[in-house]
């Protein structure tokens, strides 16, 4: 989705503690379509409390949406966070705090996400997309530590990159997260309204419908297909590697990263699939001069990957 924002600055260039900052605890929330989660963490990246509750998307004004937030905020009562990082969906204008829309959320255009969390906590409030967010919470807390430029890819059901370039997170105004990037000319049609949209291929919506065409069965995932044996199954795997690896080339060949930190689904995968990425990403730099890429997956709960990232967009403005 796209979003309106500015590039992330972030404190000290090779400074990796936090722990000379006047912070004890530090406050996340992700707020999606139907769902709210909050934590609170420490400066570590340990979860100390959670909180987390459903709301109607399609329910009429805002009020289920304030209720939802006003639930999971009770979470930080007496943790008092240095700050709070929000990861949402949708539009963002980080610059005044609001989700401008979320596609199916009537609820959420316009919602003045920081100000309203901002009454009901008393702590400081920022909001950032979901995938770029990401991509914070692998350099604080995560393999991206130490680095200055990584890429951090969420795979599965959702899909998108999230970029830190010279110690920077891009964001420019109106920049994507990548899933509607166009892969495939003349492609298949996507949810947003185009055609051939790297979405298309490479999600766990694809793989499933690709998996019943073939007659491997309904509802297959990538952790069932791997050790599978089935000669079909592995052509499978490799299709939905390649499709996977379309995106992430671009990423390679515009901005070198060198490092890919990939969550979610690709865990399920395990080395066998990771592997597979990674041969292809190189096949395709090798000749270039640039780093030679590394994939590594994340070992962090999908749960918590985009919680880690408002943390870290805490950690990040201090």
């Amino acid at each position: 989705m796209a979003q309106r924002g500015t590039r992330l600055r972030l404190v000290g260039p090779r400074d990796e503690s936090p722990a000379s900052a006047p912070v004890r605890t530090l406050g996340a929330v992700e707020l999606v379509p139907g769902r709210v989660r909050a934590a609170v963490l420490g400066v570590s990246g340990e979860v100390l409390a959670r909180a987390e509750t459903a709301y109607a998307p399609d329910a009429p004004g805002r009020g289920a949406v304030d209720s939802a937030l006003a639930e999971v905020a009770g979470v930080f009562a007496g943790h008092a966070p240095t700050g709070i990082g929000v990861a949402a969906a949708g539009i963002v204008d980080p610059a005044a705090g609001l989700i401008v829309e979320v596609n199916d959320v009537p609820a959420l255009h316009g919602y003045p996400v920081t100000e309203r969390l901002a009454a009901l906590t008393g702590a400081p409030v920022r909001v950032e997309h979901r995938a770029r967010l990401q991509v914070l919470g692998d350099r604080w807390f995560g393999a991206g530590r130490g680095r200055r430029t990584f890429a951090s890819v969420s795979t599965g059901e959702v899909l998108g990159v999230g970029i830190l370039y010279d110690g920077e997170v891009l964001a420019p105004p109106g920049g994507r997260s990548g899933a509607h990037m166009t892969v495939t000319a003349g492609g298949e049609p996507c949810t947003c309204g185009s055609t051939g949209c790297w979405k298309t291929v490479a999600t766990t919506r694809w793989l499933r419908a690709r998996a019943a065409a073939l007659g491997l069965g309904a509802d297959r995932t990538l952790g069932s297909l791997v050790p599978d044996g089935d000669e079909r199954a592995g052509r499978l795997v490799a299709e939905y590697a390649e499709n996977l690896v379309l995106g992430l080339v671009n990423v390679q060949q515009l901005f070198a990263p060198g490092l890919f930190v990939l969550h979610g689904e690709a865990k399920e995968g395990g080395e066998h699939f990771r592997a597979l990425l990674e041969t292809r990403l190189r096949r395709d730099v090798a000749a270039s001069g640039a780093e030679l890429p590394r994939v590594v997956v994340s070992e962090a709960a999908v749960d918590d990957v985009a919680l880690l990232g408002g943390a870290g967009l805490v950690l990040s403005h201090l």
